[in-house]
């Protein structure tokens, strides 16, 4: 989810839901430890409960990431062992560190070490030729012997040659009922799952499978009220679903901070788009953001004319 869910997305997100546990964008370790941190690492207060994702390959390097990116009080640091990229792939890091299981194992330590709060992996059920069945329990027993409680396994293997990260969220099968054995595997591990998961129902589905989490990326990003908007009700059984248009007038202070900071309409409308995703006038509300928002001056009254599309259409 690198360039989509930055701190204006995560804003808007966690208006929808208070409870969903909301991922950064993955950041490389170097760049904290060498480049603008609090243009990395800043984020608003509301975004709680939020995980820092990382990504790197030296040990020694993803220790002192932690150790800086401690003060900023993220809820957990993730270490990403998933992201199949062709950015990622350069860095040695992401898909292809589950060639290098004993490298993993040394960077999840020195994060362990120095980390004050918990230390989470995500990563595929496998690489190119590997065979899941055998490398993914090797992997999560790895992982547990190391110090780690909780995993997000993506139910696809990686093809990290011939396949474009697109193609590598949609090509390789899905195998839920791996995933799904490794729970009775590892009754001491809190297992989520990932991959191709676009509903509360299919959610629940894993969840009554035995899973402890579900991480749903662009499913929750296009059409966030379809999963975010329902998910307290229905996962955490608080509240009601919640309504677009609540959200929508919820989100008019956020805008208007951002707009008074020097910010553009754009940079958080551009997450909104998806916001009245299959109700009459939804096309509209998508158009005038689209066309009008990144024009300079851009701002709430454009904001209501895009609302203003939704009560045409009623």
């Amino acid at each position: 989810m690198m360039d989509w869910t930055d701190s204006l997305c995560r804003q808007f997100h966690r208006v929808i839901s208070r409870n969903a546990l909301l991922y950064t964008e993955m950041v490389t370790s170097a760049a904290i430890v060498h480049g603008p941190r609090a243009r990395l690492l800043d984020y608003d207060a509301a975004e709680h409960p939020l995980a820092l994702q990382i990504g790197g390959s030296d040990p020694a390097e993803l220790g002192e990431a932690v150790r800086i990116a401690a003060d900023w009080g993220y809820d957990e640091i993730n270490l990403n062992c998933g992201c199949p990229s062709d950015r990622v792939q350069s860095g040695c890091f992401g898909a292809v560190l589950m060639k290098d299981p004993d490298l993993v194992a040394r960077s999840v330590a020195a994060m362990i070490a120095a980390s004050p709060v918990e230390v989470t992996v995500k990563c595929r059920i496998g690489v190119d030729d590997q065979e899941p069945e055998t490398v993914l329990p090797a992997f999560l027993t790895m992982l547990r012997d190391t110090g780690v409680r909780r995993v997000t396994i993506h139910a696809r293997k990686a093809w990290l040659q011939g396949l474009s990260p697109k193609d590598n969220r949609e090509i390789p099968p899905l195998d839920y009922p791996l995933v799904q054995r490794m729970v009775s595997e590892f009754p001491d591990l809190s297992l989520s799952i990932n991959g191709g998961i676009r509903t509360l129902d299919e959610a629940e589905a894993q969840l009554a499978a035995g899973l402890d989490g579900v991480m749903i990326g662009r499913a929750a990003y296009h059409e966030p009220m379809t999963v975010l908007g329902a998910a307290d009700a229905r996962i955490w059984g608080e509240g009601a679903e919640r309504d677009p248009f609540e959200v929508a007038e919820a989100m008019r202070p956020v805008i208007a901070h951002h707009l008074e900071a020097g910010g553009r309409l754009h940079q958080i409308t551009r997450h909104m788009l998806g916001l009245f995703h299959g109700r009459p006038g939804a096309r509209g509300w998508r158009r005038v953001l689209s066309e009008g928002a990144n024009r300079p001056g851009a701002g709430l009254s454009l904001y209501d004319e895009a609302l203003a599309q939704l009560a045409i259409a009623v």
